[in-house]
């Protein structure tokens, strides 16, 4: 079920720290990690994956890989993420199967995010909320389209998009199953203290009870 802090792994971090980091912040309660790295070769992208789906078995999170499908098969991770130009839900799920998680980014879209309910995806995401570093040039969303998208789909939702500990709490309010976190919680000073400060945030809303039924 994806719930909670969902970690996106930074670009710039060298293989090593990547791994360091992503440790800690899986021992800080990250309940989902995304491996998004744009700039990888494949052989690469595949130990890096493979290393970090087993640290992501190790503490019971789910490893979804970013944009490629492949990928995703090739490692045996959990699902996959897809972006406007990444392939429709159905051909990735060729590729991982019935049981994988399938994800679709939505932007500041409804009705592309139920589309992708309708071709059997299983989580949406909307955003950028806040201005990014990562994604500077990104359309952004409301706090109003999440509240739409809470009445309209049951599916969950994540949140993406420059999102901090202190703006996170807005948007779980508004809806958000789940936020996706790259820069505030991977330049944070202690990236396993700010995972547990992110996961806070979930055991006091309301959230957290509705998204027991959510598949």
């Amino acid at each position: 079920m994806i719930h909670g802090l969902y970690a996106i792994t930074p670009e710039a971090a060298e293989p090593a720290r990547l791994v360091q980091q992503v440790a800690a912040a899986l021992q800080g309660g990250a309940s989902v990690l995304q491996y998004r790295r744009k700039r990888a070769e494949q052989a690469a992208a595949l130990r890096e994956a493979a290393e970090l789906l087993s640290l992501c078995r190790s503490h019971g999170a789910l490893f979804i890989v970013n944009d490629d499908a492949r990928l995703a098969a090739a490692v045996g991770a959990d699902g996959v993420h897809l972006g406007r130009d990444d392939g429709g839900v159905a051909a990735a799920r060729r590729l991982l199967g019935a049981s994988a998680l399938v994800g679709v980014s939505c932007y500041d879209d409804l009705p592309r995010a139920q589309t992708a309910r309708a071709e059997g995806a299983d989580y949406v995401a909307f955003g950028s909320f806040h201005p990014s570093s990562v994604k500077p040039q990104a359309v952004r969303a409301t706090r109003g389209l999440l509240q739409d998208a809470r009445l309209r789909l049951d599916l969950p939702i994540v949140a993406i998009g420059g999102i901090t500990v202190d703006n996170a709490p807005a948007l779980i309010e508004a809806g958000a199953d789940a936020v996706a976190v790259i820069s505030d919680l991977f330049d944070a000073p202690d990236v396993r203290d700010r995972a547990a400060a992110f996961g806070r945030l979930f055991q006091r809303s309301p959230i957290a009870e509705r998204c027991h039924d959510i598949p």
